[in-house]
């Protein structure tokens, strides 16, 4: 490909609204062109490279027993209705309406889809394990879009849909494709963990993320150096460390004038926040909830949701509280009826608790659970972080920002049971198909691959997913053989299969070397008066700083044996 041919051009100056290395780079390279918040034009270049990782992951998959197809963008909001998903996913569904004023919704993803097909064509047991994959455009209407690719409204999609007889059988193809997503990983040049992950909307039992460590990613990963564990900061669990308390005492209040948070009270009676007990208020599916949590630690609300069993949780308002007749600032579950408490299960961790009096200016000392205040739920409802203890070896957590790449799920019968998706076994007996799911974005995985190689410079893609293998670089001046040359080594290289970016422009040498460290292209070969003084080029890796002079002759032989290896 010639540059002087190349729709895109590239861009000396950051976009101000670009808030990420991914999307600064990608848009300075012209690869991706935005047209709307969150939605974007993938330009001839970035488009090479989403071609790039979609063959790869064609691959695997179709290596793991995969069979492709196409499934409807547009979809009935019926199948959203009998899924339950047009409640718990109504936040980021896109729906309009036919001529006949038929609700219709815009896939985010594919699980009604999908399911209602294995319900027509599975009948008998024969007709299991089945593995189905699309490769598609994904719609979700995103509150924040942001990133450039990272969160979008838009985007590339390859869901996958495993269906079986029984939890073992899923147990198998689950692990094919935990190993199928390493490979593509591998494949595609990234450094990636697999964490524990909540199943969110999706549903299920088990789920797993991977996740690519940078330090733009959205989410946070809890992992273990000493045994390996790791899980997304939503589902991380570790120790909540005993908390010295002696003997349970006497409840009795005392005056705590003007203190109405933790760390105040905290300093006011000179004890460590873990000594305390925080109330926190939300709201959910309208209803009011108490909860309880030890005064060092934070609520984790992905946690307190699945114990919750709601679809909608937020912070409950001041004027909620107040109807409650919570008194903020002071409040406990001492003496509260008729409101719903959950507590996180640090409560069991010490005794003599400092707790709300729920009297203005006014705590209670020495409260125990469950001597003086129950609960509804005691459960883990607490984030993990970093310098806990590992629940698994007792090592020190750390912490890391990481965005996710791919997401899979053991879906059981949530979706076969309600789309009557069932099969008869060897006996003649009816059973619900055995379902996981596995979603991988493309788009992401590209801005992913840039957040974790670039250098001040520019992009440096891995080999495998970028757009071109060889930046060709020809320096051009009056009266010299550099055209010529070029020209020559342009047609050795197509012709020897080699993916070549020509720059045939006239610019200064200074420029076309930032234009392609900017593009991240592998291999640099310069072609220059003073090079062909010793019928010879310079030869340049992106990744590494310094050049090196090879011979004319051999450089189509060097570059193949590069590409290969």
């Amino acid at each position: 490909m010639r540059i002087s041919q190349l729709l895109s051009k590239t861009l000396r100056e950051v976009p101000a609204d670009a808030d990420t290395i991914s999307h600064q780079y990608l848009v300075r390279a012209g690869m991706i062109n935005q047209l709307v918040a969150g939605v974007y034009t993938y330009l001839p270049l970035g488009w090479r490279v989403l071609k790039k990782i979609e063959n790869i992951i064609r691959d695997e998959m179709d290596k793991a027993g995969g069979q492709e197809l196409s499934m409807p963008v547009l979809q009935p909001n019926e199948l959203w209705v009998t899924s339950g998903r047009d409640r718990s996913m109504s936040d980021v569904l896109f729906h309009l309406y036919d001529r006949r004023e038929r609700k219709l919704t815009l896939g985010p993803t594919h699980e009604e889809v999908v399911t209602s097909l294995a319900a027509r064509y599975v009948q008998s047991y024969r007709d299991l394990p089945l593995m189905l994959y699309q490769i598609q455009t994904k719609f979700r209407d995103e509150p924040r879009p942001r990133g450039g690719l990272i969160r979008v409204r838009e985007f590339l999609m390859k869901d996958a849909y495993s269906f079986d007889v029984d939890e073992a059988a899923l147990d198998a193809s689950y692990e094919s494709m935990v190993q199928a997503y390493k490979n593509i990983y591998t494949r595609c040049g990234l450094q990636f963990l697999v964490v524990e992950a909540d199943s969110g909307a999706i549903g299920g039992r088990d789920s797993k993320e991977f996740m690519v460590i940078t330090e733009t990613g959205e989410d946070v990963v809890i992992s273990c150096p000493a045994c390996g564990y790791a899980a997304n900061q939503e589902r991380a669990v570790s120790v909540k460390e005993k908390v010295a308390g002696g003997q349970p005492l006497p409840i009795e209040p005392i005056a705590t004038p003007g203190m109405s948070t933790i760390e105040e009270l905290a300093v006011f009676l000179k004890m460590p926040p873990a000594r305390t007990l925080k109330a926190v208020f939300y709201m959910a599916d309208g209803q009011f909830i108490f909860g309880v949590i030890r005064g060092d630690l934070a609520v984790n609300e992905v946690k307190l949701r699945n114990h919750l069993h709601c679809t909608d949780l937020r912070m409950a308002t001041e004027a909620e509280v107040l109807e409650a007749g919570i008194v903020p600032g002071s409040a406990s579950p001492v003496g509260l009826k008729s409101i719903k408490v959950i507590a996180d299960d640090s409560v069991n961790t010490g005794t003599n608790y400092v707790a709300g009096g729920n009297k203005k200016d006014t705590h209670f000392k020495n409260v125990n659970y469950p001597r003086d205040f129950k609960a509804d739920i005691v459960a883990d409802i607490a984030s993990a972080r970093a310098g806990d203890k590992c629940v698994k070896c007792g090592g020190t957590l750390t912490s890391a920002r990481g965005i996710e790449v791919g997401h899979i799920f053991k879906l059981m019968t949530v979706y076969s049971s309600k789309f009557n998706a069932a099969f008869i076994d060897e006996k003649g007996e009816s059973h619900p198909i055995v379902m996981g799911c596995y979603g991988m974005g493309l788009s992401r995985l590209m801005a992913a691959a840039v957040e974790q190689n670039h250098d001040d410079k520019g992009i440096i893609w891995p080999l495998p997913i970028a757009p071109y293998q060889v930046y060709l670089c020809p320096l051009y001046r009056e009266g010299s053989k550099v055209a010529e040359a070029a020209e020559k080594l342009y047609t050795d290289l197509t012709g020897a299969g080699i993916e070549v970016l020509f720059d045939d422009m006239e610019a200064a040498p200074g420029v076309k070397f930032n234009d392609a460290d900017l593009l991240g292209i592998p291999f640099r070969v310069t072609v220059s008066p003073r090079t062909l003084e010793k019928a010879a080029v310079e030869f340049k890796k992106r990744a590494e700083k310094a050049p090196e002079i090879v011979p004319l002759g051999e450089i189509v032989a060097r570059l193949k044996i590069e590409i290969i290896s």
